[in-house]
């Protein structure tokens, strides 16, 4: 017997060593393949190449071929990477863009180096460093801008109002970026925190204005996760962990090396597990945001509210590479305490184009929750309680893309030098309206909707089939009446302009802070968090009520 099991155990070891072989053959010839296509190409191509160009554009376009996850890092990037993980960079601490040709200021950071210096919103950039930046994209202003903290910095500047330029000298700084840029009370006794980002110690942030708002009497909270895109998984574990007790599975991994086959537990005591919570998710809310928000609804410990999640259940890891470069790479799928996955994509099957489908309903899987709710797997995270996502007009994207709202703010605080706020207090009022409407004659605001463009294709086709000659005169009236409509756009969709005008003069006073208080006053999925919370016999059916899963299911339909 024991001779048979020695036998089958060689028969599995050599089966194993075969396909190592063949594994490593393809590699080890492909490899040799492109490094002689690669030394060639160089040597013979026509026009002078730019090698680290092509071998970057090489790797980019193979880890395109796997997820749009799996992303290689130069070391030209590596400040870009250190932000994105841990929302910290050396630089001046202030966004800029594009105005009408001009490299303008549009919000400093709060307390870092270029609002200690004095910059404001509006402040035009003429040169960084003797370097005159006519011309020159934002993006290499702002790579000119960042560098080592401690490091100095010369700028030349237009202050908004003025027309001679002055110039300062700074110290770049280590500017951390706040994963909380606001938290408060939204009346006696319901709490709101907004959390940005998955980066480090983002979980003591939400800690701490968690027990800040305890202390205000909150008697209920909002984590608002939506438009957050992940990060960092422990720190959406700690997060989970604050509502959770300890020695709970918030996620497990799972991936083809075994080291990535892990179980992750909340390992502390947590803040509150019995404050009534609401937690907001939208269709950009990603990754660590689904971590959080899924294994609170698994544990029936929070009611979901919003609109579906991305659906994003693939785990990265980062390896250096030589020469300071990195490779982010997917490693693993993450599952939630139920069992389910979220990933809403497959990109093991892509079809002859490239196209990833979405996993067909006939693989959808119900799972159950705690206290035996029926949740799915497959397509991001259901709301539990679900509103439609706010859809803003033509004219208030052309508005804010052209820059005409920051613009009027400048003109509006240069004309009222009085006009000194906070953010609860901001209000403008139908006659400031009617004066953004006189500030708009004669600028470009133009748009097309999709009337416009379902009128061209119309000419077009009926041009084509020659009928258009015969409808010209219907098609022409049709237009003018279409254009005339579009001149009331200012009044019909006055309300969300307004609130946008508001914001923008709330962030010159209160910056991140006063934007997002302001922009609160007309959030309707806040407003409908609220009045949820209010209602704790609603609360409580929703966490425990069990449905019966219908089938077949399309979670695509849902929304």
């Amino acid at each position: 017997m024991k001779k048979y099991i020695v036998i089958i155990c060689l028969g599995i070891a050599s089966v194993f060593a075969f396909n190592f072989s063949q594994d490593y053959f393809e590699v080890s010839k492909n490899l040799d393949v492109f490094n002689t296509l690669y030394r060639e190409l160089n040597i013979a191509y026509v026009d002078e190449t730019k090698p680290g160009l092509l071998m970057k554009t090489g790797i980019e376009a193979m880890l395109a071929s796997l997820d749009p996850y799996t992303n290689y890092y130069t070391e030209n990037d590596i400040e870009d990477y250190r932000f994105m993980t841990t929302g910290e960079y050396g630089g001046i601490g202030a966004l800029i863009q594009d105005v009408n040709n001009k490299i303008t200021v549009t919000e400093p950071y709060e307390n870092f180096a270029a609002f200690k210096a004095g910059l404001r919103a509006g402040d035009e950039i003429i040169e960084v460093n003797g370097i005159n930046v006519a011309g020159k994209k934002t993006q290499d202003i702002t790579n000119m801008l960042k560098g080592q903290a401690g490091t100095p910095i010369k700028l030349k500047l237009i202050r908004l109002g003025k027309n001679t330029p002055s110039e300062i000298n700074l110290n770049r700084e280590e500017i951390k970026v706040k994963a909380v840029p606001y938290f408060n009370m939204l009346n006696q006794e319901v709490g709101y925190i907004k959390l940005t980002s998955f980066t480090d110690n983002c979980s003591g942030e939400v800690k701490d204005a968690l027990l800040k708002l305890k202390e205000l009497n909150c008697k209920s909270l909002i984590l608002d996760l939506r438009g957050n895109p992940g990060g960092l998984l422990n720190e959406a574990v700690n997060i989970v962990n604050l509502f959770v007790d300890k020695n709970n599975e918030v996620v497990s991994t799972k991936g083809k090396v075994k080291d990535w086959n892990k179980q992750y537990f909340s390992l502390y005591a947590p803040v509150d597990t019995q404050i009534p919570l609401v937690v907001l998710v939208d269709n950009n809310s990603a990754s660590a945001s689904e971590i959080v928000s899924g294994a609170l609804q698994d544990l029936d410990r929070a009611v979901i509210v919003g609109q579906r999640s991305f659906g994003k259940g693939l785990v990265q890891q980062t390896r250096d590479l030589t020469y300071n470069t990195k490779l982010k790479v997917t490693v693993a799928k993450y599952y939630i305490p139920s069992g389910r996955c979220i990933q809403a994509l497959d990109y093991t099957h892509k079809d002859e184009e490239g196209r990833v489908e979405k996993v067909p309903d006939s693989l959808i899987t119900a799972f159950k929750t705690k206290n035996g709710r029926i949740i799915y797997d497959g397509a991001g995270i259901l709301p539990d309680y679900k509103t439609d996502a706010t859809k803003y007009s033509n004219i208030l994207a052309t508005l804010i893309s052209k820059n005409h709202i920051f613009s009027f703010v400048n003109y509006y605080l240069l004309k009222n030098p009085q006009f000194i706020t906070t953010a609860a207090e901001v209000s403008l009022s139908d006659n400031d309206y009617n004066e953004f409407i006189s500030y708009l004659k004669g600028k470009d605001y133009n748009y097309k909707t999709e009337s416009d463009f379902a009128l061209e294709d119309l000419k077009l086709d009926a041009s084509n089939e020659k009928y258009y000659e015969s409808i010209k005169v219907e098609y022409e009236a049709l237009l003018t009446k279409l254009n005339a409509n579009k001149k009331d756009d200012l009044i019909r969709f006055k309300t969300e302009i307004k609130q946008f005008i508001e914001e923008e003069l709330a962030s010159r006073f209160e910056f991140q802070k006063g934007r997002i208080e302001t922009s609160l006053k007309y959030d309707f999925d806040v407003t409908e968090a609220k009045k949820l919370l209010a209602d704790k016999q609603k609360m409580t059916s929703i966490l425990t009520t069990i449905e019966k899963p219908s089938k077949p299911f399309n979670p695509n339909k849902r929304f």
